[in-house]
């Protein structure tokens, strides 16, 4: 049986261009969802075997509506982490020139990405909010309006039948976004050169609390690739919690004896998952913290085997 695979659609979405870069999901039945929230309840009620979802861009930084719905209101794990380049393309219909064009069509993400572009070529159009850079395109490959275009992926001006207008104009070069595959359960073997992904939740808002967060990792030089603080949805103003990104593994003795540390001090937390990170390989300073661990530890227990019985 064909495994199924979720994505954030319709096809021709960024989204699907990462699910396309992954060689052992190619021959998969690849199903599109209109939102984020819809591939990941599909992931939950085994609809799909696993989801392909953004979380993360080099200019705008986390997609909120992403990990919050991973850390609030989903009990599923990241198994793996795709980072591509990011082009943005202005789409529309055959014909239709730069001065023709009174609406453009994105997601909020896209057109902030886009903003300086939009300002100065396009001062008087009118952004118009869609679901995905995809289904804007499909909007406007619909429509019978010929002032309309969509910022999107290039491939979906190849699905829809739209010309490129205008070609990688974001702001800022370098753009790349990162997406996580999730599944319900299963973590990846370590590789060594892996993430793990944490909620930790306060035990009391109070001074310290975070340094104290981050004196767990800092005390076993564990790096963090990325910390954002969210509202925790269950409490007033002021309510936070902190989602991390570790470089290490679960099955890393250290990063395991930091999470029993936090679990142990903290007011709880969830535990997104331990998956290969794309990207540059572990440090050896990493490595040797590793080392040092395992050498105190046969130390310990070397003392604890003298003890009478």
């Amino acid at each position: 049986m064909s495994r199924r695979v979720g994505f954030f659609g319709p096809f021709g979405t960024f989204t699907q261009q990462a699910l396309l870069s992954q060689p052992d999901l190619l021959d998969a039945e690849h199903v599109a969802y209109r939102t984020v929230p819809d591939v990941l309840d599909a992931v939950t009620s085994g609809e799909v075997d696993v989801g392909v979802v953004p979380i993360e861009n080099s200019i705008e930084g986390m997609v909120n509506f992403t990990q919050d719905a991973l850390a609030f209101d989903h009990d599923l794990l990241i198994v793996r982490e795709i980072v591509i380049d990011i082009e943005h393309c202005l789409l529309a219909r055959p014909g239709v020139v730069l001065d023709d064009i009174r609406a453009v069509y994105s997601i909020p993400v896209a057109t902030a990405q886009c903003h300086r572009y939009l300002r100065e070529q396009l001062p008087d159009a009118e952004i118009r909010g869609a679901y995905s850079t995809a289904d804007a395109a499909k909007q406007v490959a619909e429509s019978d309006a010929v002032d309309a275009a969509a910022l999107g992926p290039r491939v979906a001006a190849e699905v829809y039948g739209l010309d490129v207008v205008a070609s990688d104009i974001a702001d800022h070069d370098g753009n790349q976004t990162r997406f996580v595959i999730v599944a319900r359960d299963g973590v990846p073997a370590p590789t060594g050169n892996d993430k793990t992904a944490l909620v930790i939740y306060q035990r009391a808002d109070e001074p310290g609390s975070l340094v104290s967060i981050l004196q767990e990792f800092t005390a076993r030089r564990i790096n963090l690739s990325n910390l954002t603080s969210r509202p925790t949805k269950n409490g007033g103003l002021g309510d936070y919690c902190f989602i991390v990104y570790a470089e290490s593994h679960v099955a890393d003795e250290l990063l395991a004896d930091t999470m029993r540390a936090l679990h142990a001090k903290q007011g709880g937390v969830k535990f997104l998952g331990s998956y290969p990170a794309a990207g540059r390989q572990a440090d050896s300073t990493r490595l040797h913290a590793d080392a040092r661990w395992r050498e105190a530890d046969d130390w310990v227990q070397s003392i604890k085997r003298s003890i009478d019985r």
